[in-house]
């Protein structure tokens, strides 16, 4: 088996006095001897980056450009269940729609105080929540997604 050059050099035999003068000489702990994966002498690093054009110093720098919100940040159309619930809002993203869920269920204190992992449902929770009487804080996403419509592009 090869080893790279650096490996015995970032770990030292370093140990209790009892494991070093044990009567088996095959007994060796290796520690790391500093933080750094290698020693900087053994190994060094090249890049190479070609430049496409060279720059100068009368273009003016661009900012880039925010792309677009995808998946499950992109809003899109709720139920009318979803939207009474939200307060009239018709289209919302997922992530928006599992803030306000949480942040109902901390201004109404739903939490079991006995295991926080499940949600006591209120009138308006078990409207989105298939009727539920409690469910756990791992089932809500699955419980929203029959709320979004796709919407066809």
């Amino acid at each position: 088996m090869a080893l790279p050059l650096g490996f015995f050099s970032t770990f030292s035999a370093a140990g209790p006095p009892s494991v070093l003068n044990s009567p088996s000489p095959s007994l060796v702990l290796l520690q790391p001897a500093s933080f750094r994966p290698f020693h900087p002498k053994l190994r060094t690093a090249v890049t190479y980056a070609a430049a496409s054009e060279p720059a100068t110093a009368s273009e003016p720098v661009t900012e880039t450009k925010k792309r677009a919100p995808r998946g499950f940040s992109k809003p899109r159309p709720v139920s009318p269940e979803m939207k009474e619930f939200l307060g009239g809002r018709t289209e919302i993203p997922r992530t928006e729609v599992l803030k306000v869920i949480w942040a109902h269920i901390k201004e109404n204190g739903l939490q079991d105080p006995a295991n926080k992992r499940v949600i006591v449902c209120d009138e308006k929770l078990k409207k989105i929540f298939a009727g539920k009487d409690q469910v756990g804080f791992l089932e809500i996403a699955g419980l929203i997604s029959p709320h979004f419509r796709k919407v066809e592009s």
